[in-house]
């Protein structure tokens, strides 16, 4: 079992995760020249009933001429309770994506359920399972379901707040102030365990300003990006969820300064005129660390 305090903090870039109907031919032959972090071919809910068969066999044919390269591609399937989810789990794994996300989980069970049948139909250690957290029950159970991440694929978490608002017989808003507990209980149970945690859709692709506004509440509550649903909103979730240069310049002059000699035992220094801690130092530490990855992903 491993030690959840002991754990590495997430680092990959995940600020823009893509959902791609599966359906849309021409947005999949678009995707190599976007910048976003992540790739989310969708299966679910962007594609209508009798298009399910066809965007399944257009998001195996990206999947084998690996048109998207190096990033990671997630095939987000149907529920497996419906007449396509066993098709779709399986196709994922015989196409090599990197992994799938499966929606409508609400509790742990379903997170280890999902992934025996990963075992069983092959999917390697590797394989990425993520998950959607979209219901009630999802959020009740919220601490449980991220702690299925010591015995399983599990290493993501995606709130979905259009379902949860249906469920819930409200509306999100700009602003999403009813949704703040389960905003920030996601966010700590995916911290809490080592999971990426990416916030939910913004539908209206054409507000600018709301969507940034949106993307800043998200990396304030501690987000590591945004899942989107236009090609538009990639590079404002890149600058938005990037550390800034004075961030990086910072962490740099506090990781140099509890690297001299007679700072070496040190539990609290002085940096810039202010008290600086050795949690400031890991904080520091995992940012230069986001950065450098940011940079290598771009090249």
């Amino acid at each position: 079992m491993t030690d959840v305090q002991s754990r590495t903090p997430f680092v990959s870039p995940r600020r823009s995760c893509l959902f791609m109907p599966g359906s849309n031919a021409r947005a999949l032959e678009k995707a190599p020249s976007l910048d976003a972090d992540c790739f989310l071919l969708d299966l679910e809910d962007a594609v209508a009933i009798d298009a399910k068969d066809l965007a399944r066999e257009q998001i195996c044919a990206t999947l084998d001429h690996n048109l998207l390269g190096q990033r990671d591609v997630l095939v987000r399937i149907n529920p497996l309770t419906s007449p396509w989810g066993e098709a779709d789990l399986s196709s994922a794994i015989q196409h090599q994506a990197t992994g799938i996300v499966v929606p409508k989980i609400n509790t742990a069970e379903d997170v280890a359920a999902i992934d025996r049948l990963l075992s069983d139909g092959g999917a390697d250690a590797d394989f990425k399972l993520w998950i959607m957290i979209e219901t009630p029950r999802a959020i009740l159970n919220i601490q449980s379901i991220a702690a299925m991440s010591e015995q399983t694929r599990l290493s993501g978490m995606i709130l979905g707040l259009n379902d949860l608002a249906k469920d819930l017989g409200t509306s999100a808003g700009t602003d999403r102030s009813i949704f703040t507990t389960a905003m920030s209980m996601t966010v700590m149970a995916a911290r809490a365990y080592g999971l990426a945690a990416i916030d939910s859709v913004f539908n209206n692709f054409k507000d600018e300003a709301g969507f940034t506004q949106q993307c800043q509440q998200a990396r304030d509550y501690g987000f590591h990006g945004k899942s989107l649903i236009h090609p538009n909103q990639i590079e404002t979730a890149n600058q938005l969820f990037s550390p800034s240069e004075a961030a990086v310049s910072r962490a740099q002059r506090i990781v140099e300064a509890f690297l001299r000699p007679e700072h070496s035992d040190a539990g609290v220094i002085t940096v810039d005129g202010e008290m600086t801690e050795r949690l400031h130092l890991e904080q520091a530490e995992v940012l230069l660390a986001l950065h450098a990855a940011i940079k290598e992903s771009r090249g």
